[in-house]
């Protein structure tokens, strides 16, 4: 899944839209991005577990 972050950042990076931002505010908004991302992944398999052990 972080791939799929560092995939859109680097098209956005090559169309423009990101290019017109300081390089700190792409870098900071990839990080919110990647950790909301993994906490998602986390609750998600935490959820599976408790629906099959119950």
């Amino acid at each position: 899944m972080l791939f799929l972050v560092a995939a859109l950042l680097l098209l956005g990076v090559v169309l423009g839209t990101v290019a017109h931002a300081p390089l700190s505010f792409t870098v900071v908004a990839a990080v919110v991005i990647g950790v909301w991302l993994a906490v998602f992944a986390v609750r998600e398999r935490q959820g599976r577990r408790r629906e099959t052990s119950g």
